[in-house]
């Protein structure tokens, strides 16, 4: 006979620790942790309804995302806004992406100019702050942008570059939020066009600059105003 799962029994751990590692990323994406802000496991289980080893499988997952820092004393907190990594993780990008875009625009095909001008459209008309979102950019937005920028740079056709694209994006999300809540005059919208229609005028120098010059401002961003001061 197969036995049925009781609905009133307790979620596995596995599932509270995915729901809670979850709840936490968004918070963290959002601002509602400031940069440098202890992640205390205890006042985090209390709030979120589960046992300290749940929460605490949850941050050590967050560590892994670039989300969260490990203290030496064993607790966790939100990564530093004048951390250095952020730093290099945009030199990292604005060392390798113009030239994956340069092997783009030289080596793309017709799919690929195809699928450059869907993204495109995807990112203009998706609206960055949904409604009670303050300045905090929306899910939806924020892939619509990834999908936008690994799309231009598919076209290279070089999976281990690709990859290291991944990588990087993933990395550094929080610290391109921060940034642009530093500079909210920064024109994205503007940018993004400009990249797209350079690429797609097969113009490999004017894209890889537009491309040096957008990753530029988001390291200008970053040594800015601390976001929320």
């Amino acid at each position: 006979m197969t036995r049925t799962a009781d609905p009133g029994a307790p979620a596995p751990k596995q599932m509270l620790s995915e729901q809670v590692h979850t709840r936490l990323r968004d918070s963290i994406m959002r601002g509602d942790h400031a940069p440098g802000a202890p992640l205390k496991p205890q006042d985090l289980a209390r709030e979120q309804g589960v046992s300290l080893a749940v929460v605490r499988e949850a941050l050590v997952r967050l560590v892994g995302d670039g989300l969260a820092d490990r203290l030496h004393n064993r607790g966790f907190a939100v990564p530093a806004f004048d951390d250095r990594r952020w730093r290099q993780i945009v030199e990292a990008r604005r060392t390798v992406e113009p030239v994956m875009l340069r092997m783009a625009v030289e080596r793309g095909d017709l799919d690929w100019e195809s699928r450059v001008r869907a993204a495109h459209h995807r990112l203009a008309r998706t609206p960055p702050y949904p409604p009670g979102s303050g300045r905090h950019y929306g899910e939806e937005w924020s892939e619509a942008h990834r999908v936008f920028h690994r799309t231009l740079l598919d076209g290279c056709g070089n999976p281990v570059l690709l990859e290291t694209f991944d990588r990087t994006w993933t990395a550094g999300e929080l610290a391109r939020r921060w940034s642009a809540r530093s500079a909210p005059e920064r024109d994205g919208a503007l940018e993004h066009r400009r990249l797209e229609e350079a690429a797609l005028a097969r113009d490999a120098d004017t894209a890889a600059a537009l491309l040096v010059r957008h990753l530029t401002l988001t390291l200008t961003g970053l040594d800015g105003t601390e976001p929320g001061g």
